[in-house]
C-alpha cells in the first residue's frame, strides 16, 4: 500500500540534544577516509581558523538516521516497512561546520510523498541546530520504499 501523500509538512518534534564528541568526528573521519588532520587534531584545526576539530561534511547523516530519522522509521501512522526501505540520496546545505563539542537538535520535515512504478519515494528535510538555535545543517535525505513485486 503507498505512502499517504497527506503525510507531506508533518514535523516531528525537536530530538533530545546529541552531543557532537572529538571521538565521534575521528571514527567517522576514519570510517569515510576523510584523511585532513583537522578532523582529529584541534591544534591543526585552529591553525585553519576553526575553533576546534570539526566534522566531515557527511558526519550529519550520523545523527538524520540515529535520531530524527528514527521517528520517521517508527512513525505507526506513517506504516515504513523498514525491511523494503532504500536510501537512495543525500544532500547538505551548511551554515557553519559541525564542531566537536556542538549539542544538536533535529527537527525533521517530510517534504515530498510520492510513488512511481511500485515504489514509495519519501522526502524528508532535518534541520540540525545547537541547542541555542543556531543553525548548523540543513540535510535532504530521499529514501525509497520498494514496492512487493
Amino acid at each position: 500500500m503507498p505512502i499517504d501523500p497527506s503525510f507531506v509538512g508533518r514535523t516531528y518534534p525537536p530530538t533530545a540534544p546529541y552531543e557532537v564528541g572529538r571521538e565521534k568526528i575521528r571514527e567517522f573521519a576514519d570510517a569515510v577516509g576523510a584523511a585532513h588532520p583537522a578532523h582529529r587534531d584541534p591544534a591543526v584545526a585552529q591553525a585553519l581558523g576553526h575553533r576546534d576539530v570539526f566534522a566531515p561534511p557527511t558526519f550529519p547523516v550520523v545523527l538524520t538516521i540515529g535520531t530524527s530519522g528514527s521517528q520517521v522509521f517508527d512513525d505507526p501512522d506513517l506504516g515504513i516497512d523498514f525491511s523494503r526501505l532504500v536510501h537512495g540520496d543525500q544532500r547538505f546545505r551548511y551554515t557553519r561546520p559541525v564542531y566537536a563539542g556542538d549539542r544538536l537538535v533535529c527537527v525533521c520535515t517530510i517534504e515530498d510523498i510520492t510513488h512511481r512504478a511500485g515504489n514509495d519515494f519519501l522526502v524528508t528535510r532535518t534541520e540540525l541546530a545547537t541547542e541555542t538555535g543556531e543553525q548548523v545543517v540543513t540535510v535532504w535525505s530521499k529514501l525509497v520504499v520498494r514496492g512487493e513485486q
